[in-house]
């Protein structure tokens, strides 16, 4: 497999997308990344010495093309966690997928990585699911036709800057208690930086040809755990009460009809099945995956005396 110089990182400017940029570019990677909002993403990526931010559209296959041309890969991390309006999870995860896959072919891009999700499959509970499951198909049949291929499988991602557990330690802020639908949904967390790792390790892997991996961390945790947990390490610990199912239905059904979507119908959809692996961390990367509370102490648990010496310690390897 030949080095890698030049890759397009379709929504780089996303959470995941940041952390693998990080480390492409210390590696001397030339990375471009396509971004509706150049002047809200180049605060966070403007000072990475071979990133170029690029203004486009990646749904304009056009646009798209001209991104992919005289790259090496393409890595597609996109990914809609609502709708906001109805065909936005085929458009974000299966036709960004088959148009990534053509602008490789067009220009004979030979390496392309790809992020689904765990529990992704073309008959899964979920609309997300489904067309993750649907794309993760299009990428196997790509790589059938010769484009090398590796798809990665995460369970939740975590770390400073997400959406999942920040999101808990805002609530928890605010509110005397916590009504939580789905409270017994299982999760396997796993971290952003061992996420990036991945990808940016199967870069150079030609034995991650082909391949499906899932992505997880060391522990479970159900999501009463995750929201008990966010509250320990935040010092904001409330009562947590767990609704039945009929009432979890009801809840994701209302706050999907709010104007910020904490958690929507399909959402609770996904949660009806195990967001866990049999699978450990994929051996082939050489790195042993993070215990997710020792790193939520430090972004979640800073803002307190004793987060801030939590923080201290595991910095210090103690």
């Amino acid at each position: 497999m030949s080095r890698v110089n030049r890759v397009c990182l379709v929504g780089g400017s996303g959470f995941v997308g940041r952390h693998m940029a990080e480390r492409l570019a210390a590696r001397g990677v030339r990375v471009i990344i396509p971004t509706r909002n150049r002047e809200r993403a180049k605060t966070d990526l403007i000072v990475l010495p071979s990133v170029e931010l690029v203004s486009a559209d990646v749904n304009d296959p056009a646009q798209l093309s001209a991104l992919v041309a005289g790259c090496d890969a393409v890595v597609n991390l996109v990914g809609i966690l609502h709708e906001s309006r109805s065909g936005d999870f085929r458009r974000a995860h299966l036709t960004l997928t088959e148009q990534c896959i053509a602008a490789c072919k067009q220009h004979g891009v030979h390496r392309y990585l790809h992020m689904s999700a765990l529990g992704a499959g073309p008959s899964a509970p979920s609309e997300y699911q489904r067309t993750k499951g649907e794309a993760e198909q299009r990428v196997v049949a790509a790589q059938a036709s010769g484009l090398a291929t590796t798809i990665f499988r995460p369970s939740v991602i975590f770390g400073d800057g997400d959406s999942f557990l920040t999101l808990f330690a805002r609530m928890l802020a605010l509110a005397p208690f916590v009504p939580l639908g789905s409270p017994g949904a299982r999760f396997q967390p796993v971290w952003v930086e061992d996420v990036a790792h991945a990808f940016v390790a199967a870069l150079d892997l030609p034995q991650t040809v082909g391949q499906c991996y899932d992505l997880v961390g060391p522990d479970v945790f159900t999501l009463r755990e995750l929201v008990q947990l966010v509250g320990k390490v935040t010092g904001n610990e409330r009562p947590v009460v767990g609704l039945p199912d009929g009432l979890s239905r009801l809840q994701a059904r209302v706050f999907g009809m709010l104007p910020v979507k904490l958690i929507t119908y399909d959402n609770y959809l996904s949660m009806t099945v195990d967001n866990v692996s049999s699978m450990p961390y994929p051996a082939v990367f050489e790195r042993t995956p993070s215990a997710l509370e020792p790193i939520a102490r430090q972004y979640l648990g800073n803002a307190t005396p004793r987060g801030r010496y939590q923080a201290f310690r595991y910095r210090a390897g103690r």
